[in-house]
């Protein structure tokens, strides 16, 4: 069983950086590429970022390019998103994916596994 928790949510002005984290359960963690997507209430859920199964290759949604940054270390089975310059239009609930394929992907289809999310909100 795959279980992947995020961490590192909270409240933070505009302007402000947050780190979140997502650790996944299981040894065949390195060979999965992960994903960060994030769903503002009333939204659908919408790609982030997302981190090849070797950090080879990396992809970012078009609003958060320049601002977040992925990055995972295999060694402790954990994705990060760093996040900076926050911006009042990027609160949402965050969540980690895994997709058993290794490639990287901008769609929810591709992904095997979820946590269950964090909130993230920025006030302006």
């Amino acid at each position: 069983q795959v279980q992947l928790v995020e961490s590192g949510g909270g409240l933070v002005q505009a302007g402000g950086s947050l780190t979140l984290s997502c650790t996944v359960s299981g040894r065949t963690f390195s060979s999965y590429a992960m994903g960060w997507f994030r769903q503002a209430s009333g939204k659908e859920r919408e790609f982030v970022a997302a981190i090849k199964w070797n950090s080879a290759s990396t992809d970012y949604a078009d609003p958060v390019k320049g601002r977040f940054t992925i990055s995972r270390d295999n060694a402790k089975n954990t994705v990060y998103l760093q996040m900076n310059s926050l911006k009042p239009e990027d609160t949402a609930v965050y969540y980690c994916a895994a997709a058993g394929n290794g490639r990287v992907s901008t769609r929810t289809g591709e992904y095997d596994y979820w946590g269950q999310g964090t909130q993230a909100t920025v006030s302006s």
